[in-house]
């Protein structure tokens, strides 16, 4: 298994998911340890010197200006870990705590924070070991940090909370027992600086744009599909009309479109036919997947940046002694890429939905009516299509942003928050719906072709059908089709039929 170091070198997104689904381990730099541990001497020299500074002798948020006795350093910490830890709702899944852990390990590294070395290298046991805390989804403004979700996180470390480990729920302190780790006895401003910070809502944004970057072949290789059942034209995709508006995303789509359909014997059998122009789901393809897709490619570096970042509070400077309070701390630069993202996902979902409408509707298509054989007696994907124009107007909701949103917290100390981990949270569902709403258009350009046979669609349009008929036959009568939707979400999810195009008919873009 690989191994990725935190040595001062940015974690690029690919790094990141793959210790996220399990398949790198982690490993702190020595000279990563060493900023550590000239960061510490700074706090130590605090502590010593009696100087009020935020979250190493004071209290927190509206109590910052409430001292606390040197004796009491210590507790104050494990305190402030015990009363943060009430987030509520689902758990968040695997690859959102792992990422979430990496990230916040990533940030102390960094030597901004103040505090030893072991805090990083228990974390770091703990990811290499598959302790996972159970971390509640709910409960973070994304303002002075995921506060409450990474106290759930910490209290693991310090052998509390609760984790998932060897396929059991169990307690935090048993995770670490059997996992031979020795809880962390917190020491002063160690405690904020496992909580302070934006990794939670920055893990889950990290693996909603991985998914974005598989979401936008997928709604390329859709369309075409869609556009060889629908026996629609490439002219719309010709490299002249797209270098007459050059934007790099609509260039790549286009250019997808004319590798998909490349060869198309079901292209040449209509060429001569009566048609003056497809609808503009068809047509407006690369126009509309294209911004979308410049979306996403914006926000890949923006979310690297903050997977990057040092978000703490205060930071400390070893080179210059100083322990400097400001608001890293501040989700909005996540909460603006989630609200963007959602919304252009969300515009994959919508233009696909109408391509579903065109080959269902046997007005729009030429094709048999919902797409099968005996219709009356069989209803075919009629529902199919109310499942995607559902799937469509959810994300009608879920597009609005939340990072226009801000309720005062912490005695309005905090009186502006970002939103971020509800942004974040909101586009994963987003994402999750596209997923449906593109397994929906897949099986239906399937089926659309099978209507044409023996005439074959071009080389990677056959290719995306071979890949939905190795897992899911023609629809000749009704049946649930539930399961079929879900095997090929998960092909999407997988790379594997993105893959298996590619194979025939070479990279995407």
């Amino acid at each position: 298994m690989p191994t990725v170091p935190l040595d001062g070198t940015p974690l690029t997104l690919d790094r990141a998911i793959t210790v996220a689904s399990g398949g790198a381990r982690v490993r702190l730099s020595t000279a990563s340890k060493k900023k550590m541990n000239a960061s510490r001497a700074v706090v130590d020299k605090v502590i010593r010197a009696g100087k009020p500074v935020y979250g190493i002798n004071t209290g927190f948020g509206k109590l910052s200006n409430v001292s606390v006795a040197r004796a009491d350093l210590a507790e104050l910490q494990t305190n402030l870990l015990r009363s943060h830890a009430t987030g509520v709702g689902e758990p968040l899944g695997e690859a959102e705590v792992r990422l979430a852990m990496l990230l916040r390990t990533q940030t102390l590294a960094a030597g901004r924070s103040g505090v030893r070395p072991l805090l990083a290298e228990t974390l770091i046991r703990m990811l290499n070991a598959g302790i996972h805390p159970i971390i509640p989804s709910q409960g973070s403004v994304g303002a002075s940090g995921d506060l409450a979700p990474l106290a759930h996180m910490a209290l693991v470390l310090i052998g509390e909370g609760e984790a998932f480990y060897e396929g059991k729920h169990m307690k935090g302190a048993a995770a670490l027992k059997r996992a031979r780790i020795r809880p962390v006895e917190l020491q002063p401003k160690e405690g904020l600086a496992l909580i302070n910070g934006t990794q939670i809502s920055t893990a889950i944004a990290a693996l909603c744009i991985d998914a974005a970057r598989r979401i936008q072949k997928v709604a390329d290789v859709a369309g075409a599909m869609s556009l060889e059942a629908q026996k629609g034209t490439a002219v719309a995709f010709d490299r002249k009309i797209h270098a007459a508006r050059p934007h790099a995303g609509q260039r790549n789509c286009a250019a997808n479109l004319r590798k998909l359909l490349a060869a198309s014997a079901i292209m040449r059998s209509h060429k001569d036919c009566g048609k003056v122009q497809d609808a503009y789901s068809f047509r407006c393809m690369p126009q509309v997947h294209g911004p979308s897709r410049d979306m996403i490619a914006t926000l890949v570096p923006a979310i690297e940046t903050e997977m990057n970042s040092v978000t703490d509070n205060p930071l400390v400077f070893a080179e210059t002694g100083q322990g400097l309070s400001g608001g890293n701390v501040h989700g909005q630069s996540v909460a603006m890429a989630m609200d963007v993202l959602a919304i252009a996902l969300s515009e994959f979902a919508s233009i696909s939905e109408r391509r579903v409408e065109q080959l269902v509707n046997p007005d729009l298509s030429g094709l048999p009516p919902f797409l099968i054989e005996h219709t009356g007696l069989n209803s075919g994907m009629m529902i199919s299509q109310v499942v995607a124009a559902s799937l469509v107007s959810e994300n009608k909701v879920l597009a609005h942003p939340a990072g226009v949103d801000s309720i005062p917290t912490s005695a309005n100390k905090e009186d502006h928050v970002s939103m971020s981990t509800w942004a974040a949270r909101k586009c994963q569902q987003v994402v999750q719906n596209v997923e449906h709403v593109l397994a929906i258009e897949l099986l239906a350009g399937a089926q659309g072709i099978d209507f044409h046979r023996p005439v074959k669609p071009g080389r990677g349009v056959a290719a995306a059908h071979r890949a939905v008929r190795k897992r899911i036959p023609h629809l000749t009568k009704d049946r649930v089709m539930h399961k079929d939707i879900t095997i090929l979400r998960d092909a999407i999810r997988s790379g594997e039929l993105v893959r298996a195009v590619e194979a025939a008919c070479g990279t995407l873009k």
